[in-house]
């Protein structure tokens, strides 16, 4: 199988330079002209994708390949973007920048490799004119294997200076794709961990999406953007498959009676996994779910700031990422599902929860009461935990098997309190050694959050558990 999709890869030097304004405003441009875009995002952010997602009308997807390997990097991307007209990949941090100590690995300059995509380069120009030239120049020499196809300038203050730029950049020989000025109204409210989630934000994140398609679309020169994604090498290899990767997965283990499992008949019909969704849990990759339904569940998303009840008949529980600490007085005030959540629990059901939904977990967050099936306190902190994480589960749990080892990322300003139970969920080997986490029953709780793509037996014998709690 090749897959010729037209595809960009929207980078810049820094972070900051305005690649989330750039990215997000083609996609939504282009969608806007007929094209079915297909959106993806370099790195392991959840946000970005969430945007991504308003401006395609598709689901936002993401590229790591320090979560995934390097070898998913082309096949992921061909599943998102199957059937569509073009992609747009949005870069992170700069164009060279990856996982810190491992060279090139995890950076935008390896993912356009890997996708043999031409890279377009957004330039934050403000307080600089000629030099601009000698910094593009270096970015498009550093890796003659990276093609730099375009710039386009952001923060130009005026005509003047949009034309002192293009004067300096003619003799690098890189073409000058399109020209912005500040624009105050595609700004982005943030706080503690980045962008505000599309979810919080309703129709002003349409608004948000709307004003940068409008400034991309005004200011840069789409067609000929079209004409370079068009430029893309083919790839070879096929695409990403949740139902193929897990018939070619090992089947997992039988439930340990360590564990308090017994197992039970075939699996019940209309299996239901619930996963936690809303304002307060929006971190969750598209491949998790897809895995889950591949495996026989039937998925089933609920919000814990409205629903009071879980899904009839949820067998497991899946509690991504996201902000419990901004909503920790609604969710407190929703009494009636912690308890649901709690004796699921108590039951022994399979609960998988990750960052925020460890949070949710806990006997308590910033003092206000939480679930409780975990003895332990969380609160927010003024330290930022952030960074990719490689570990080793250390119990045997009802996501993976003691000895899976497993890369992750960690992103948070909160502290839980003992970090680790009885039985810790995992083992951290870099950048320090540490144990993290907790497994009891049939929850697995921790803040490492992990891309199931990887490890595709994580979904299974998720749903396997399901089966036989």
């Amino acid at each position: 199988m090749v897959s010729s999709v037209p595809r960009l890869v929207i980078a810049a030097p820094s972070s900051g330079s305005g690649k989330t304004t750039v990215a997000t405003g083609l996609m939504a441009a282009l969608s806007a002209r007929g094209f079915a875009v297909s959106p993806h995002k370099v790195g392991p952010d959840y946000i970005d994708p969430g945007y991504h997602s308003l401006a395609t009308g598709r689901v936002g997807r993401n590229l790591d390949a320090y979560l995934c390997g390097p070898e998913l990097v082309a096949p992921l991307f061909a599943h998102g973007a199957d059937g569509c007209d073009i992609a747009v990949v949005e870069g992170v941090m700069g164009l060279y920048d990856g996982a810190a100590g491992e060279g090139e690995l995890a950076s935008t300059a390896q993912v356009a490799k890997l996708l043999r995509a031409p890279v377009v380069l957004v330039v934050d120009a403000s307080s600089q004119s000629r030099s601009v030239a000698a910094l593009v120049h270096g970015f498009v020499s550093w890796d003659p294997e990276v093609r730099v196809g375009g710039v386009i300038l952001n923060k130009v203050a005026s005509d003047r200076h949009e034309g002192l730029l293009r004067e300096a950049l003619d003799s690098v020989g890189v073409p000058v794709l399109g020209v912005l000025r500040r624009a105050a109204q595609v700004e982005t409210p943030s706080r503690h961990l980045g962008l505000v989630p599309v979810a919080e934000r309703g129709s002003v994140a349409v608004e948000a999406v709307s004003a940068m398609a409008a400034q991309v679309a005004g200011g840069c020169d789409l067609s000929a953007l079209v004409a370079l994604a068009r430029s893309a090498g083919p790839l070879a290899g096929a695409g990403w498959d949740a139902g193929e990767v897990l018939v070619s997965s090992p089947p997992p283990p039988l439930p340990s009676p360590t564990l308090g499992f017994a197992r039970a008949g075939g699996p019940p019909d209309g299996l239901i996994v619930a996963v936690a969704g809303g304002a307060a849990f929006t971190f969750s990759y598209a491949e998790h779910g897809e895995l889950l339904s591949a495996a026989g569940a039937e998925v089933v998303t609920f919000d814990p700031l409205r629903d009071e009840e879980l899904p009839e008949g949820t067998a497991g529980l899946v509690i991504g990422g996201g902000f419990p600490e901004v909503y920790a007085a609604e969710l407190s005030a929703n009494e009636q599902l912690r308890k649901a959540v709690a004796a699921l629990a108590e039951r022994g059901a399979p609960v998988a929860a990750e960052c925020a939904g460890l949070l949710y977990l806990c006997r308590e967050l910033d003092g206000l009461p939480m679930c409780g099936v975990l003895d332990a306190s969380a609160r927010m902190s003024e330290r930022l935990t952030l960074g990719y994480r490689d570990a080793v589960a250390v119990s045997d749990s009802a996501l993976v098997g003691a000895g899976t080892r497993m890369r992750g990322h960690e992103f948070h300003r909160t502290v839980v309190e003992p970090e680790a139970g009885d039985a810790p969920a995992w083992g951290m080997r870099a950048p320090e050694r540490r144990v993290e986490g907790f497994v009891q029953r049939g929850v697995h709780a921790s803040y490492l959050h992990t891309h199931w793509a990887s490890e595709p037996g994580v979904a299974r014998r998720f749903v396997e558990r399901c089966r036989t709690s």
